[in-house]
């Protein structure tokens, strides 16, 4: 005859509780909560539950999810978008959805279903604001856009206003403003490519630049800054210089000297 003492068997059934317990909230986590702005005066406190799977083709997962929004600020909220990123273990982007809320007075809280796909197993999310009522521009991060920089011949290595950029091709993020590129590369001159960015450009363009090696003229800038490119005219008022294959025009007043090379078949 076996005998199980009472302590044995009220320990083995909280043993037990607990398992099932853990493998309860492992199968049904517990809702992500991810409050914007992370700082400062809230102003949304978005709540998801978890995903979904809906449908898999070639590798693609559609998801679903429980969505709440609830506005934590003082004002009625007109209209606001946000992006849901998903993210796998290895904090690799593998999916996305989207989500907006209207016409939420404070302390309102809105229920709606989100949609997603992804291309993995996600772990992990983010929010990021697409628009929000101008009150809360200000807490929206800057504007960034992606580009591609290039240059004649690849492989040139470059900077992007004084940091490490890598090497040609590659894509880069950059923001609203004026920018400038250095690019060296063994056996061709030292360039240099001013840019600006504007508040209404988008993602998707390029910078392509024309390695220069002696057959270019050297523009000298007053701020101490070398262009290597062709002159294309001069006036009383601007500079004209085509550098990286782009026409560029500069006031004269930022221009010291210019060093002109002397071209094969030039009668002028």
């Amino acid at each position: 005859m076996i005998s199980i003492g009472r302590r044995s068997l009220l320990s083995g059934t909280c043993a037990l509780l607990l398992l099932l317990a853990a493998h309860a909230w492992a199968k049904d986590p517990p809702p992500r909560v991810i409050v914007w702005p992370e700082s400062g005066t809230p102003g949304f406190a978005l709540t998801f539950g978890k995903l979904k799977p809906l449908a898999s083709v070639n590798g693609q997962h559609a998801y679903t999810i429980d969505t709440q929004v609830e506005n934590l600020w003082t004002k009625r909220i007109s209209d606001a978008a946000f992006d849901l990123y998903l993210f796998d273990k290895n904090n690799v982007r593998i999916g996305q959805g989207w989500l907006s809320v209207s016409n939420a007075a404070p302390g309102d809280i809105i229920k709606f279903q989100t949609n997603i796909t992804a291309s993995g197993q996600p772990v992990s999310m983010k929010v990021v604001p697409r628009s929000v009522p101008s009150e809360l521009q200000t807490k929206l991060p800057p504007k960034k856009i992606s580009l591609t920089v290039n240059s004649v011949p690849q492989g040139a290595h470059f900077t992007l206003d004084g940091s490490e950029g890598g090497t040609t091709p590659k894509a880069i993020e950059v923001g609203v403003g004026s920018h400038l590129l250095e690019f060296d590369k063994e056996g061709f001159n030292h360039g240099k490519y001013p840019f600006a960015i504007g508040p209404d450009d988008v993602s998707g363009g390029s910078v392509s630049y024309e390695m220069g090696t002696s057959a270019h003229d050297t523009i000298e800038l007053r701020d101490g800054s070398i262009l290597s490119g062709d002159l294309l005219s001069i006036s009383a008022t601007e500079v004209v210089v085509k550098i990286g294959g782009n026409p560029q025009t500069l006031d004269r007043n930022q221009v010291k000297r210019i060093t002109l090379v002397q071209r094969e078949g030039d009668n002028q």
